[in-house]
Order: C-alpha cells, then structure tokens, then sequence
C-alpha cells in the first residue's frame, strides 16, 4: 500500500465520514481490545450487507480493512497493523471521534500494543530494540515476492557476475576452493602444481585433450598417473567420459561465467562426506516412540531424510569417482528413563542405512549430573549450551574429524546447530518443522502470561538468533516463508514484533535474504504407494488390520464399533493435541446427520486411557473427546484408536481406508507441513486438509484434494458430505481425485528429489560462503552479544 493508496484512504474517510463512522464504531462495539483479521472484515462486510451499502466493498476504505491483520482498541483510537503484499507492512491509527486517519511507524505500533500489556505511557518505556538491517545493507536481497524460497538461484546470478567480473577475482577464488579439497588427508580435485588460473587453463585444455583420446570408460586408476602430472587429483568423475565432462564445464565457466553451469559445477563437487543432523527434544527412536510426549512428524521426517540423503551421498561419490563411505549421525537427547524406547541408548543404527547412526548425549544440570526423564520442549533451554559442548566432543570421537555440514530441526536443534557450527566453523543449515510463535495466538505480546508453561522468551530469542546465523535455511513450501496474499507467514511473523518488557523487534527476519529454499520432503516410497498396486501391498496384516478397524471385542486402546461396516471410512491420524484439532473433527463430525450417513469415522490418535500420558494438553484432549462421544452418542459411528503405528501397518491402513473408497481428512488449526497429507496422497486416498499452512500447497483444490477451513467446521462437514454423495452417484470423482493426488506427490514430493536438492545448496553455499562476505561477520558478531546478554539469562530463568 504506497502512499497513493494511503491518500485515497484518507480521501475515502473524508468523502463519506458518517459511514466510515458507523462501521469504526462497529468494531469498537465488539468490546475486544485486539481484533483479529477476521473480526473486522466479518463486521465491514455484515456492515455493507445490513445497510445496503455493497458498493463499499470495492472502496479504498475496503481494501485496507481486506488486508489489515491485526488491529489494537485503544478508544477512541484505532490502530491497524496492514499488510499490503508479502513482507510488506504499513501501520495507521485512526481517532474514531474526529476521523483524524495517519500513518505510525512500526515502533509505533509496537509500542502501542506494550502499553497495552504494561498499563504504561509509550513515552515511558526504553525497550531493547533488536534490528538487524544495518548489518545487512550491502548484502543482496531479492526483490521480487515470486522469488523468494529461491535464494540459491538468486545467489548464483548475483554473485557470479559480481565475482566474476572483479578481473579474475572470481576465477582464482574458484580455483583456491578447489584446491582446499580434502578427506582424510587425501587431496581431491586439484593439487599444487596447479598455482595460477592461467595454469589452470593450461591443464584443463591438456587433460580434456589426454582423455579424448582414452577409452570413455577408462576409470581414475587407468589415467591417472597422466592427470596428477597435469595437477587434477581424484573427485571429477568414475569413467573418463565423466571425468572430460566435468573438466568442460569448468572451462566453460572460466572463458564466460554461467550461473546454471556453475550451479551445476558446484552441486557435483565432493565436498560432504559427514553430516550432523540436531534433534534434541522428544523420544527420537526408531520404533515405538511415535505419539510419546513431543514426538511425531519431526521424527518420522527425519529417519526417512537421513535414508534418502546417506543414499544419494553414496551415488554422488561413487559418481565422483571416491570409494568413500559417508556417515551421518542424528544426535538427539539420551534419556536414561526411557519408558521401554531405545532412548536410552548411546549409539543406535538406523535401519535401512549403511553407515547412520543416531548418537545420543544426555542433558546435564549445572553439576554435570545426567538428568534422568523426559523433559518438555518447552523446557530443555537451560541444558543447551551444556549440551553443545557435550555434543561437540562426542561428534569428533565418532567422525574423527569435523562434520561438513550441520543441519538443525526445531527452534532448540537450530541453536544447537548455531553453537556448534560457530565453534567448528562448518556450514548451518536450520529447518523449522513448526514456529510456535505462529501456532499460538498472541503468543509474543503476552509471553509473561505463557511463560510458567511454554517460555517462549527463550524460544522467541533462540529463534531469532538460529535464524540470522544460518547459511541457509529450508522451508517445506513457499507458505511456511511468505503465507499468502492474505495472511504472513511463519518467517515473516518473525519481522517485526514485540515482547514486552524483554525486547522489541523492528527487522528480526527479513525473507527476501537469498538463504531461504523450498525444499519440500517427500513420503517413503517403499510405505507409502497406491492402493492399487496389489503385488506390493502387505497382505499379511489385513488380519490385523480388520480387526483394529472392526474389531467388537472390548479393548483398552479403542471406542467405538461401527453398526453398519459397509460405508466408507473418513480417516483422520494426529498426535492428540489442540493445533490437530482431533476433537474439533469429532465435533463437526457428529453434528453433521449427513456425513453420519455417508461414512464412518476412522481416528487413530492419543491415548483412550488419559492415565497414560504425561502431557498435560494431550489429558484435556482425551477429555474432551470422551465428552464429545458421549454427548453425540457416537460409539456406533466413530472407531477411536489410542495407538502407536508402526509405518507398514501405517501404510496399508492408507489403503485399507482406500479400498473402501474413503478419505483422508487432517483438519488441524495449522499445519506447517503435513506429511500425513502427502501419504495420504500417495496411497491414493483422497485427502481433506486445512488450508492454514503447507497442505494449501501440496494440494490443488478440487483437482488433488480438497482446502478445508478448521474455523468452520460446519461447512467442512457438508463439504465431505457433499463429496461422497457425489462419489456414490458417479465413482468417476472419487478415482480422478485419487490418481491427481498420487500424480501430485510422484512429481513434487519424493525423497530422491528432496535430497538431491539439499546436497547441492550445502555445495552451493560452501562455496559462496568461502568466497565472499557470506560469513557476514558484523551480524555474527551482533547475534552473539544477543544470546550472551540476553538468551543466557532467560535459560536461566527455566526452572532446572
């Protein structure tokens, strides 16, 4: 919203006075002291529609209150906090009395909103002020909105011109990286007798020329004593043909620099052998975990990463010519009361790997005594540090050398990562899964409110930190970064808030910075395949799987036993927990005669039994549940599962569900990603999700699966209804859904392409970080005085 815009507002409220009153004073009317986006525009429209005043919504005055996000009671002013387009904010207040209409800053705005919470005069308030743009001025940013989450392809034609053109900068930058190369004290790529580009050049011309005139499949053993002499040393391919292919390319790239070729040069240099992935919190284990206090997709997305990245790692050395075994080590927290997991043990093999482990380091109170129970996310901060250090020691006795890349998950693994790779000096790579910040409401503005259950002060402060250090950053979509036209996204909520009394944020994130991709996960192709695909599914467990699903006998871990066992299943799987909104789909469910009539509801979520779990939110959802099956009287409609599922079970349940032509509907409050969507999809169930996160991605609406609002779930209800009702008068729309939804994930979400992806950037950003100011020392320096001064003292204040 420029300032043209800004002055047609003003215009408008000058023009029509009396209405913009009536409507202002609406909203002051709906005694909330902070209006949600949906609060005003719900009220502008009613407004327009009672009063006949439908041209209003084509107004200028429309388009702001369209786009406001938030808006602050103050009476009898109105402060509107607008988002014009992605990543773009403008604040205004409005004094309802007098139609006075202006503009504020962002601290402003802030401020406001702090003495609401302090009680204070705004002048009376001297807040730490976190803002990192001066320290990023010189740095290139992307500009366009359709572009972000594509930094790597940013960053390759920016600085490649830019380097490239400083009179042979670039080329001599490029050889010097080539030549660092190193495993184990074997030299790769380049050796010493190379000294000068114009050398380079040289063996170039007369490598390309030896190998022309060897046979294509002629492997290193076979040339080498010819390529060594001429400085080459092992890594630029397996065969000849390989090897000359290579070679070409970099002498393309020194005679007319190309950002796709060096892209491509870049990505296939073997620069990661060892790869430390941080998951600190939960019960991370391979079996029998699943569900336990925080622990789900975070896990399963995880074990299912470091398969498929330790399998294109070994394709891209054997490729690279290196018989070299990578390692990958998942270090998580051991827990030595590990309630019948593996959690308590040191060092476990992941099945399906080679050489990946999961290392496990205890936490340790300030004495150095292992702490011996599980301990919520919300509360592991003051063992980090500690933690780190720890972690650091034993990843060196295992590698026996520095990892190559670090990859942080979750706020508390992003800022171990932080801490390790500042002290080893290796490439940071941050994956979010999930931002509390945006899960909870108003989760920041009242954090002391929060603070005895969750501590947000340390995750807020541990996010901003692991965010600006990191060299680059993987989001799953495009959403999870930018949101959308209407509402910001997870990232992006990280630009500009307040904490009360703690600090106050004027640019914590900025999402045009080039170290955002979308690299999107996929689902085990080996699990998770079409129901149609007879030969591969797991026959054996239909046993099981019929009785779990149908079973009358009384059992603990079940409630409810369907009536009438022919209608098809809508199946919903989730951890038990309020942003799932498991009770929520109950509830539409079983207010819904239509749906009832259609199907039967399939969940597998939580316990049945609350005694058995530790968590406290997961308790009041068991409650709630029970309620709502008692109160709806549901036991003959609703099949309630309280267990933990292994993946093949898991997987064929899919089909199961499929073979019944079911459905697939994930209806949480928000989703950063969703892969229960995506094996959903990929066992070509049709699959209902929320539109609030990664699933309005995944799916095309009405071609892959269906967008579902979770704040109306009344009108979700009839939609399933409605779908089903179509299915039963024409099977057509049940099987093309299906089949797009399995095109969709074949082509967007697989594992192969995921790792590929993400092997490539660490090689990418290695070498940009090596040869320019990527390091960007003045905010590394900044962000460390930030966490001494204040994440060290907020740790503190978690109780150990």
């Amino acid at each position: 919203m420029n300032n043209c815009q800004t002055d047609k507002i003003q215009s408008f409220i000058s023009e029509n006075r009396d209405k913009t009153y009536v409507v202002m004073r609406r909203l002051l009317g709906l005694e909330k002291k902070f209006l949600l986006r949906s609060d005003i525009w719900d009220e502008f429209r009613d407004f327009c529609e009672i009063a006949g005043e439908k041209p209003l919504l084509d107004s200028p005055m429309a388009d702001m209150l369209r786009r406001t996000q938030e808006a602050l009671v103050d009476e009898p002013w109105l402060y509107f906090a607008v988002r014009p387009k992605v990543a773009a904010w403008k604040y205004y207040r409005l004094h309802v009395e007098v139609m006075s209409f202006e503009e504020i800053s962002t601290q402003e705005f802030l401020g406001h909103k702090e003495r609401y919470v302090n009680g204070q005069e705004v002048s009376e308030n001297w807040v730490l002020e976190l803002d990192l743009t001066p320290f990023e001025r010189d740095f290139p940013k992307l500009k366009e909105i359709r572009s972000i989450g594509r930094g790597v392809d940013f960053l390759n034609k920016h600085l490649s011109s830019r380097l490239f053109d400083e009179l042979g900068k670039g080329d001599q930058k490029l050889l010097d990286f080539l030549r660092v190369h190193k495993y184990n004290g074997m030299q790769l790529m380049v050796n010493n007798r190379i000294e000068s580009v114009s050398q380079l050049r040289r063996a170039l011309n007369d490598a390309e020329e030896y190998l022309t005139e060897n046979n294509d499949k002629a492997q290193w053993d076979e040339v080498c004593v010819e390529l060594q002499t001429l400085g080459f040393e092992p890594g630029w391919g397996r065969t000849a043909v390989q090897m000359r292919n290579n070679l070409t390319i970099l002498s393309d790239i020194l005679e007319a620099p190309d950002p796709r070729n060096l892209a491509h040069f870049l990505g296939h240099i073997p620069m990661v052998f060892n790869i430390v992935i941080l998951s600190p919190h939960g019960y991370f284990g391979q079996e029998g975990v699943l569900g336990l206090p925080d622990t789900g997709g975070q896990v399963v997305y995880i074990l299912d990463q470091v398969r498929a990245l330790e399998k294109e790692l070994r394709a891209r050395l054997y490729e690279q010519g290196l018989d070299i075994s990578p390692h990958i080590l998942v270090v998580t927290r051991l827990i030595p009361k590990a309630d019948g997991t593996t959690c308590n043990q040191p060092l476990e093999k992941i099945i399906g790997t080679e050489n990946t482990q999961i290392l496990r380091v205890p936490f340790r109170k300030p004495d150095g005594e292992v702490v011996l129970n599980w301990i919520s996310r919300f509360k592991i901060w003051p063992y980090l540090e500690r933690f780190a250090l720890d972690v650091e020691t034993e990843i060196l006795a295992q590698l026996r050398q520095r990892p190559d890349l670090i990859i942080g998950n979750y706020s508390d693994g992003n800022l171990v990562a932080y801490l390790l790779s500042q002290r080893l000096g290796v490439t940071q790579c941050n994956i979010a899964h999930a931002l509390e910040k945006t899960k909870y409401l108003y989760s920041a503005l009242f954090w002391k409110d929060n603070e005895p259950q969750y501590h947000f002060s340390n995750q807020f402060t541990a996010d901003l930190i692991a965010m600006n250090s990191a060299d680059f950053i993987i989001a799953s979509t495009y959403q999870e970064i930018a949101g959308t036209g209407e509402e910001a996204g997870q990232y992006e909520s990280y630009q500009s808030f307040t904490m009360p009394k703690l600090f106050r944020v004027l640019n914590g994130v900025d999402i045009f910075d080039p170290k955002f991709n979308i690299v999107s996960p996929g689902s085990d192709a080996e699990v998770y395949f079409p129901y149609h695909e007879s030969k591969k599914r797991f026959h054996g467990l239909h046993e099981e799987i019929t009785e779990l699903i149908f079973g009358e006998a009384a059992c603990p871990d079940a409630r409810g036993v369907f009536t009438d066992k022919k209608k098809p299943l809508l199946f919903a799987m989730a951890r038990l927990d309020q942003i799932k909104n498991i009770a929520g789909l109950v509830q539409w469910y079983g207010q819904c005669p239509r749906l009832q009539k259609q199907v039967n509801l399939l969940v597998i979520a939580g316990y049945i039994n609350s005694s058995l779990s530790t968590d406290e939110e997961e308790k009041r959802q068991i409650h709630t549940m029970h309620q709502l099956m008692d109160s709806l009287q549901l036991d003959d409609k609703v099949r309630w599962l309280g267990i933990r599922l292994p993946k093949n079970l898991a997987g064929e349940i899919y089909r199961c569900v499929a073979d019944s032509h079911g459905a697939f509907v994930q209806p949480a409050l928000f989703e950063a990603f969703g892969l229960t969507v995506i094996e959903a999809m990929a066992s070509g169930l049709p699959t209902f999700a929320t539109r609030y996160g990664g699933p309005m991605e995944i799916i095309e609406n009405t071609v892959s699966g269906f967008h579902i609002d979770p704040n109306h779930g009344e009108q979700t209800a009839e939609m399933i209804a409605d779908f089903f009702e179509q299915c039963e008068t024409n099977p057509e729309v049940w099987e093309s859904i299906s089949a797009n939804g399995i095109k969709r994930v074949e082509s967007r979400y697989t594992w192969k392409l995921y790792a590929n992806r993400l092997i490539s950037l660490a090689c990418i950003y290695g070498f940009w970080k090596y040869s320019t100011n990527m390091e960007r020392q003045e905010t590394r320096r900044y962000l460390e005085m930030f966490y001494a001064l204040k994440y060290r003292k907020l740790a503190s204040t978690v109780p150990i």
